[in-house]
């Protein structure tokens, strides 16, 4: 008879969870990518102003940072299992709401699948802790890795899919329910792999202890660091270059280049992290990478803008790839890893809702990118301030 693990499992059934949880994962940026590309046909169609078109891309942010945290509500009333098949039939619901109607739907669906977003962000590293906890770092990397992969097909193909194929923006952004869809009928028989166990304390007690650690907080922060830096890359790196005098197309190459780094980030940072028991060098190196290619960047007369973009696609995919790896490693069970990614995400979800507005902001005052870029330059040591002691080998 084959050997099964501590949750009951053998190594198929094992290799069938982590496909079904890259299934997951790979649902969980499209929804969100898709929609950059189509601004224009949207707000040509319903004749929307930039600031509510922003809203897309906001809407899902604020979603994560509330939903977040009430997270574990859910899994300690019907299990991590059941909440993500929730979660994917709310996902094929928002998709299909957002592309069938009007405004109303535009927005009721982008509330929709950021909730059910929100819920597979936090669910995944839970999942990773109880039934990958001695291949943490590989697990991570594929995770993260898919999900990056997942952001940047749908990135290029949803105005491909509207335009050469004539599906219209609506057409082009329901074809990612399908993805959803797929995910859905491959969980499915996972529910019986995983495994439902008794709570070990209530939603309150557990929030009282995280919020009362330091650790906690730290690595929160290093996580909303990141996001903040990597939304506003998002938002704002093609208008940068553009600035610089580089045409239109060159600069939306530039963001592909990135989002093309981040996955190698993604992939090969967490496996490096997770065959270490201390992460402080491998924080401290991409800081690192980080200011570099931010100073690259701020000076034009360097040059070699597909080094400093390629650069920080890298660090910043890796810190991503990073921060959740650390969610696994600094918590004792599943249960505490469930409640450490609910109210790590919640709250650097809240900071990365900030960062594409704030970024706006400095360049409306000042007509200069530098000095933004110079703000990045400071929370990214800050985030190494942040990081250094949550880099230890310790549980929260």
């Amino acid at each position: 008879m084959e050997k099964q693990d501590e949750n009951g499992l053998n190594k198929a059934s094992r290799i069938l969870l982590l496909v079904g949880i890259l299934c997951v994962a790979i649902n969980l940026r499209p929804a969100l990518s898709s929609i950059g590309p189509l601004v224009g046909m949207i707000r040509q169609d319903l004749g929307l102003t930039e600031t509510l078109l922003g809203l897309l891309t906001t809407l899902p942010l604020i979603a994560f940072g509330i939903i977040s945290t009430m997270t574990p509500l859910f899994t300690k009333r019907f299990g991590i299992g059941n909440t993500l098949l929730a979660a994917l039939i709310l996902l094929s619901m928002g998709i299909v709401v957002r592309s069938i109607g009007g405004i109303i739907t535009l927005y009721l669906g982008t509330i929709l699948l950021g909730l059910a977003i929100a819920f597979g962000n936090v669910l995944i590293p839970a999942l990773i802790k109880r039934n990958f906890p001695h291949k943490a770092g590989l697990v991570t990397s594929l995770y993260s890795g898919i999900m990056s992969l997942g952001a940047a097909v749908a990135a290029g193909l949803s105005y491909p899919l509207a335009q050469a194929m004539g599906m219209g923006w609506r057409g082009s952004l329901v074809v990612w329910a399908a993805l959803a869809i797929i995910a859905l009928i491959i969980w499915m028989p996972n529910l019986k792999r995983i495994k439902r166990t008794t709570p070990s304390r209530s939603f309150k007690e557990a929030m009282k202890k995280l919020s009362g650690s330091l650790l906690v907080w730290k690595l929160a922060l290093y996580m909303g660091l990141q996001s903040f830096a990597f939304y506003v890359i998002l938002a704002w790196l093609p208008a940068i270059l553009i600035d610089r005098g580089f045409d239109a197309s060159y600069a939306g190459w530039m963001l592909s280049l990135s989002q093309a780094t981040g996955i190698i980030g993604a992939i090969l940072i967490p496996i490096w992290a997770g065959s270490r028991k201390d992460q402080r060098l491998v924080i401290a190196v991409l800081v690192l990478i980080e200011v570099f290619s931010l100073i690259g960047l701020m000076i034009p007369s360097l040059g070699m803008v597909e080094l400093w973009t390629g650069l920080i696609g890298m660090a910043l995919g890796g810190t991503f790839g990073l921060a959740l790896l650390l969610i696994v490693l600094r918590s004792h069970d599943a249960e505490t890893a469930a409640e450490l990614s609910g109210i790590v995400q919640s709250i650097g979800y809240f900071i990365a809702a900030t960062g594409p507005f704030i970024v706006g902001l400095i360049y409306d005052i000042t007509e200069v990118w530098n000095y933004a870029i110079i703000l990045l330059l400071v929370l990214a040591i800050l985030k190494l301030i942040m990081g250094l002691p949550v880099g230890k080998d310790r549980k929260v």
